[in-house]
């Protein structure tokens, strides 16, 4: 029987329009240690559909077409987008990324909400949050330290 959802998929699925997918999964295996999964790539060279995964989460992706309503963000001159990718250690994958061509947007800091992040822009137009998990922080205590952060910015 035909699964609605394929195994190592989670509901909500990624599917990221890029300039170049060829390098895009390039540059998302030396950024994210990503795993090609698929890639079709069309007589014209372009690739209409790849799947990596990274970590736990599959991704999809293909070569911009802006004339089939498919443009990336450069296109569009940004993204509201975020990608937020959990990570074991933030600092080293903040590193790596930066490394592999990606631009740094925001240092790393640690965060009132219990998570060290820094934010990058990828070579594509996509902005990615890595985050390490610090500490548990319980609603309440969240609640309490938004409340205060919020005041100190006012």
């Amino acid at each position: 029987m035909v699964k609605p959802i394929p195994d190592g998929y989670a509901e909500l699925t990624v599917y990221l329009s890029v300039a170049d997918a060829d390098e895009a999964i390039a540059f998302y295996t030396r950024a994210f240690g990503a795993k090609e999964l698929q890639r079709y790539t069309a007589p014209n060279g372009k690739v209409p559909h790849a799947q990596i995964q990274i970590g736990g989460t599959v991704v999809m992706l293909s070569d911009e077409s802006p004339e089939a309503g498919l443009p990336g963000p450069r296109v569009l001159g940004g993204t509201p987008v975020t990608l937020y990718l959990f990570v074991a250690d933030v600092d080293a994958a903040f590193a790596q990324a930066v490394q592999a061509g990606a631009e740094e947007k925001r240092p790393i800091e640690n965060h009132f909400f219990g998570e060290r992040t820094g934010q990058v822009l990828d070579p594509f137009g996509h902005r990615w949050t890595l985050a390490t998990r610090i500490e548990d922080v319980s609603p309440e205590e969240f609640e309490r330290r938004a409340n205060a952060y919020v005041q100190g910015k006012s």
